[in-house]
C-alpha cells in the first residue's frame, strides 16, 4: 500500500466509540457510580461509550484530573496511577451421554490502567495475570489521539480488536461467544479478534465510519529477525454505519488482506453487515459476514474457501431492575473444515451452531452472576455455566 493510499484511509475513516472501555479506576477518578457507563458490567451504555470516544473525559479536550504540580506545564502526571482489576470465575457442567463438571475458578483475573495523559492524547491496557490457568499476557494496548489538527478526526495506534467497530467482544454478557469473529480455515492467521495497527476515526455527513491498516497475524510474539508482520503488505478493513431512525442502526463492513507464507500467497477477502434494534428494555443486535481464503493452506494448487456466518443477539433488561436476560444464535460454515471456533485447532467440521440463553443479576453496581445454557447442535453436546464477574 503507498503513502497515497494510507492518507486516503486516515482521512476517509469514520468515528466509532474507541476500543477502550471504561474501568472502574474512572468511576474513582470522578467519585462517580459505575452505573454511570455500565448496564450492567461490563456492557456499556450510551454515555459509557461517549467516555470512551472521548479519550476518557467527559468532555471533549477536558484536561487531565487528578495530576501533580511539576511546574511544567508541558507535563501532565496523574497523582495517583488508575489500576483497576477484573475477576471472572465460571462452574461449568458438560452432558454427552455422561455428565462432567469443571471449577475455573478464576478463569480470568485482568489488571486494568487507562487514561488521559493530555487534552487530546489518552492511553488504555488491560494484561491478564492470569487467563485460563496461565499469564495470558497483553490484549488491549493503545494510544488514542483525540480531534487531530482541531478536526472531528481521532487515531488509535496499538493493538486491538478487529470486531470492535462491529460488536465488542469483551463486552458481551454471555459466555459463549461470538463465534463468526473467530472463525479460520487453513493456515491462515488472520480473524476479527486481535490484531496490531491503526484504527481512525471521524464522522461524515451522517455516516460513521471506521478505518484500519493491519498487520493481519494478530498478536503473537516477534518473530527471530524481531518483525511483528509476517509479510511486506498490509491489511485494510472498513466499517460505515448509520441510524436509521431512532433505536435502528444498520452498518456494513470490508476486509482484505494478503498473507504469504514460503512465497505463496493468500487472499482474504471479507464482506458483512450488521445491526442493532432498540436498546434500553429491549436490544436486538445481529452480524452476518462471507469470508473467501484463494489458497487458506498455501498450496500450489487449492481450491478457494468460502465461510458463511453470523449471530443474532437478543439483551433484555427491564427498568430498574437487577435481572437481565441474553440469548445467542451463532451459525458458521464453510465448504472445508473449519478450525474450531473456540480452541482454533483442527476439526473435520464443516459447520459450528450454538444456542444460547440465560439469566443474571447484578447484585452491585461492580459484582454480577450469570446462568446460562448454551447448546451447541454440531457436537450435539449441552453446556451450563455460572459465572461471576466483579471488578474494582
Amino acid at each position: 500500500m503507498g503513502a497515497r493510499g494510507l492518507v486516503l484511509l486516515v482521512a476517509l475513516v469514520a468515528a466509532f466509540p474507541s476500543a477502550a472501555y471504561p474501568i472502574p479506576a474512572f468511576a474513582r477518578r470522578y467519585r462517580v457510580s459505575c452505573m454511570l457507563c455500565h448496564q450492567p458490567i461490563p456492557k456499556l451504555n450510551a454515555f459509557g461509550e461517549q467516555f470512551a470516544g472521548n479519550g476518557f473525559r467527559f468532555a471533549p479536550g477536558e484536561e487531565p484530573r487528578d495530576t501533580i504540580n511539576t511546574g511544567d506545564p508541558e507535563l501532565s502526571l496523574i497523582k495517583d496511577l488508575p489500576l483497576a482489576m477484573r475477576i471472572d470465575a465460571y462452574v461449568q457442567g458438560y452432558a454427552k451421554g455422561t455428565v462432567s463438571t469443571d471449577l475455573q475458578t478464576p478463569y480470568g483475573v485482568k489488571l486494568l490502567s487507562g487514561g488521559p495523559i493530555s487534552k487530546k492524547l489518552s492511553y488504555y491496557f488491560y494484561t491478564f495475570l492470569l487467563e485460563r490457568g496461565e499469564i495470558g499476557g497483553v490484549e488491549d494496548a493503545l494510544i488514542q489521539v483525540n480531534d487531530i489538527g482541531g478536526k472531528p478526526i481521532d487515531l488509535i495506534v496499538g493493538q486491538f480488536q478487529v470486531s470492535d467497530p462491529l460488536f465488542k467482544r469483551e463486552l458481551r454478557l454471555e459466555f459463549e461467544d461470538y463465534a463468526i469473529y473467530r472463525a479460520r480455515v487453513g493456515e491462515v492467521p488472520v480473524n476479527l479478534t486481535y490484531d496490531r495497527g491503526l484504527m481512525a476515526t471521524a464522522d461524515l455527513a451522517g455516516f460513521t465510519v471506521t478505518g484500519q491498516i493491519l498487520n493481519g497475524n494478530g498478536v503473537g510474539a516477534a518473530q527471530p529477525d524481531r518483525t511483528f508482520d509476517s509479510d511486506p503488505g498490509k491489511n485494510l478493513a472498513l466499517h460505515v454505519t448509520r441510524d436509521l431512525v431512532s433505536q435502528v442502526r444498520l452498518g456494513a463492513f470490508g476486509y482484505t488482506g494478503r498473507t504469504e507464507s514460503d512465497g505463496l500467497g493468500n487472499q482474504t477477502k471479507m464482506i458483512g453487515f450488521d445491526g442493532t434494534i432498540g436498546g434500553g428494555t429491549v436490544e436486538v443486535n445481529w452480524q452476518y459476514l462471507r469470508r473467501t481464503d484463494s489458497r487458506p493452506r498455501f498450496l500450489p494448487t487449492e481450491p478457494k474457501v468460502t465461510v458463511d456466518g453470523g449471530f443474532g443477539e437478543l439483551i433484555v433488561q427491564p427498568p430498574k431492575s437487577k435481572w437481565y436476560g441474553f440469548a445467542l444464535y451463532n451459525l458458521v460454515t464453510a465448504d472445508r473444515p473449519l478450525l474450531d471456533v473456540r480452541l482454533g485447532t483442527p476439526t473435520n467440521q464443516r459447520r459450528y451452531e450454538s444456542y444460547s440463553a440465560g439469566i443474571g443479576r447484578a447484585e452491585r453496581r461492580n459484582f454480577r452472576w450469570t446462568l446460562e445454557g448454551t447448546y451447541e447442535s454440531t457436537r450435539d453436546r449441552f453446556r451450563w455455566t455460572l459465572g461471576l464477574t466483579t471488578a474494582f
